[in-house]
């Protein structure tokens, strides 16, 4: 692709319409309109589009977001999709993609205004990021935030180190002495002295301006940070440690342009990969039972951030499963908010089960008194569904009353009606009339009644209409997690025009040096005295990236084949440009690797995209020695990998060069050049001692 696509492409899409569409891109939703799916796990598989075959191999991940047929190699994202199929280019895929998720497409060049509003967002972003990691640094690296966040944490709530960080807990001081040390920086100290605008902490809502002066929102408080889809921080929820009833008990960071309470899921960041594996969520209510939740094993947990459950929150989730377990307290006020979600969940076509814990019990506590595999007995054996749950719940004695068992009845069929699939709507009325004594053709003609009635009111109109805009308002709230690939992708078209060409030998190695680039780029890699071999003998650790990076320009070595270079150039573009997004505040290992990853597989370059994923996302077939190795996961061992995938890089760099010094000598020969001839035996004799080393050291490794 070169520079004069990309400037055509600007002209016609604006970058953050672009972001838009890639987030309200749902792969499976979108390669459903063209291929009947079926479920395989966490993942969907189906004949491939692409070419004939009877074995479905064309599978699709959620998670991920990708594509792969591994009978013809077709692979990519949701955009790649829609191009091969339909055989559009990026742009025509990307107007596709808008008109399915009625995003609106302005074909201008970014104004002055949509220019300002999208750095503010960043810059808001910016700045929540910022104070996720001062209120961290001052809960374990201030004497007020050790003695009573900390211990709040730890003691009352039974918090681990690892959960708290995991979540981003932290503390905001009170600004006053404690403990005879002088105060700590306000966070809005220290915010202005690190380069932050005043008006961007006022604007997320971390501080108030009283006198002149900015003051702490959340001061004395412990802090619970919201994270978005993508893993940004966008909000802040913080409670009072004080038994004072004029005190608010929680305070939450208010809407803005980068937090929408009613679209946002505490910790579905944290829970979304769980969720698409177990092909379960569970929902609950608070902060704390989601972390006890986690802290006991199970992650496939989310909530509401303590608000009524929304129909955004629900397709949040339905991004990931469409079966879902309330798990609320077992009083009275658990139970009316697990009846407020039942048909809300229902009307989304999802699948429903219900959980009540035992009397006293919440989950957060649940959790903490139970091991993981009694918290999952318990579910299994104590979920139901609605039916039975509301029956349970209403017919203590509605065989004496005819007119409870009515009402019971009228209850149980209002809920049904709201199921938009049909026979999952026939199997509920047949249980329905089972469970109640009831003939099917009446519940059946009841059903039809107020489905009727919703139609003849505009009612599932209206919803349509609420649905298309809540798309837009989720792509918007997820709209800065990919922006940047174009610019990425030019620098990289620009390096084609060096002349290189793919070399069968190095081939192999070349792409398993980026395998482990693109999954584990970010890693970290320690090396003991006895592990020091190659480039990295003075470095202790060093990260994926680092070490073959060293390695590769000590040596003056690129790769021969073009593709790979290009992907290989992206990989560090799009680091760098998160890494400048991110300020002061560096994005964690994981990340960091899943945004390039996401910017990779959405660069608008079919081949790259195609290439990423075939790399990354190789079948294999599953033999004893395979299996073995599959015990230990391949992050543990990179260490000993990656040195070992560089050694061999090198030295298949050097038989090649041998190998294509030889030809030089031939020739040389021929044509009776003597001094050249020394020359070439001189380079050959050097090259075959560093063979000689290298195959030391890959003995070492190995």
């Amino acid at each position: 692709m070169t520079r004069g696509f990309f400037y055509y492409f600007w002209l016609m899409i604006d970058r953050e319409t672009v972001d838009r569409i890639l987030d309200a891109a749902d792969i499976v939703d979108v390669i459903s309109d063209f291929v009947t799916l079926r479920r395989r796990g966490a993942n969907y598989i189906a004949c491939c589009p692409f070419h004939n075959e009877k074995t479905p191999s064309f599978s699709v991940s959620p998670s991920k977001g990708i594509f792969k047929c591994f009978g013809c190699g077709k692979a990519g994202s949701a955009v790649t999709f829609i191009m091969e199929h339909e055989q559009m280019t990026y742009p025509e895929a990307l107007k596709y993609l808008a008109r399915k998720y009625g995003i609106e497409v302005h074909e201008q060049e970014e104004t002055q205004e949509d220019a300002q509003d999208r750095l503010k967002r960043e810059s808001m972003m910016a700045v929540s990021e910022f104070a996720a990691k001062y209120y961290t640094d001052m809960l374990f690296g201030s004497a007020e935030g050790h003695s009573v966040g900390l211990s709040y944490f730890r003691q009352k709530r039974g918090f681990s180190e690892e959960t708290i960080r995991k979540f981003g807990l932290g503390w905001s001081p009170s600004g006053r002495s404690f403990a005879g040390e002088p105060p700590v920086p306000s966070l809005a100290e220290a915010a202005l002295r690190a380069g932050y605008k005043r008006e961007f902490l006022i604007s997320t809502g971390l501080c108030y301006e009283h006198g002149g002066e900015l003051v702490d929102k959340f001061r004395e408080r412990v802090i619970f940070p919201i994270y978005s889809l993508s893993g940004r921080i966008i909000a802040f929820g913080a409670r009072t440690l004080k038994d004072d009833k004029s005190v608010a008990k929680y305070l939450n960071s208010p809407e803005s342009e980068i937090y929408h309470k009613s679209s946002s899921l505490y910790a579905i960041y944290q829970a979304k990969s769980a969720i698409a594996r177990a092909q379960k969520c569970y929902l609950v209510e608070g902060y704390a039972d989601v972390i006890s939740m986690h802290q006991a094993g199970i992650e496939n947990v989310t909530a509401s951030s303590g608000t009524s459950l929304t129909v955004e929150q629900i397709r949040l989730i339905k991004r990931f499963t469409n079966n879902v377990t309330v798990m609320y307290d077992g009083d009275s006020a658990g139970i009316k908010a697990a009846l407020r979600g039942i048909n809300m969940l229902l009307e989304e076509g999802m699948t429903v089960k219900v959980a009540l814990l035992p009397d006293g019990h919440d989950p957060d506590s649940f959790a903490r008194a139970h091991t993981r595999q009694e918290i999952l007995d318990f579910l299994q054996e104590h979920e139901t569904d609605f039916i039975e749950f509301k029956y349970a719940l209403l017919s203590s004695d509605i065989q004496k009353d005819p007119i409870q068992k009515a009402e019971l009845i009228r209850d149980i069929i209002d809920t049904i009606a709201v199921i938009p699939d049909q026979i999952t709507r026939s199997l509920y009325v047949e249980q329905c009339a089972q469970r109640l004594s009831m003939k099917e053709d009446l519940l059946f003609s009841e059903v039809a009644r107020i489905r009727r009635r919703k139609i003849e009111s505009g009612e599932y109109e209206r919803r349509r209409r609420e649905e298309k805009e809540a798309r837009y308002a989720a792509a918007v709230e997820e709209g800065d997690a990919a922006g940047g690939e174009f610019s990425g992708a030019d620098r990289g078209a620009g390096a084609e025009q060096v002349s290189f060409s793919p070399v069968p030998v190095l081939d192999l190695s070349e792409r398993e040096l980026l395998y482990y680039l693109l999954k584990f780029g970010e890693c970290l890699m320690t090396f003991e005295d006895h592990q020091k071999y190659g480039a990295e003998a003075p470095v202790m650790e060093i990260t994926v990236n680092e070490y073959i990076s060293a390695n590769l320009s000590n040596d003056d070595l690129e790769f021969h084949n073009p593709l790979y270079r290009k992907i290989y150039g992206l990989y560090f573009d799009f680091r760098k440009e998160l890494l400048d997004a991110a300020g002061e505040t560096a994005p964690a290992p994981d990340d960091l690797q899943a945004g390039i990853m996401h910017r990779m597989v959405n660069c608008g370059d079919p081949e790259v995209t195609k290439t990423v994923v075939d790399i990354t996302e190789d079948k294999y077939e599953l033999k004893v020695k395979e299996y073995i190795k599959a015990q230990i996961p391949e992050r543990n061992v990179i260490d000993k990998n990656v040195p070992k995938a560089v050694l061999v890089y090198k030295l298949k760099y050097v038989e090649y060069t041998c190998s294509q010094l030889m030809e030089s000598l031939r020739q040389m020969q021929q044509d009776a050049d003597t001094e050249a001839q020394q020359d070439v035996m001189h380079r050959l004799k050097l090259l075959l001692q560093i063979k000689n080393v290298l195959v030391k050291d890959l003995n070492r490794v190995s």
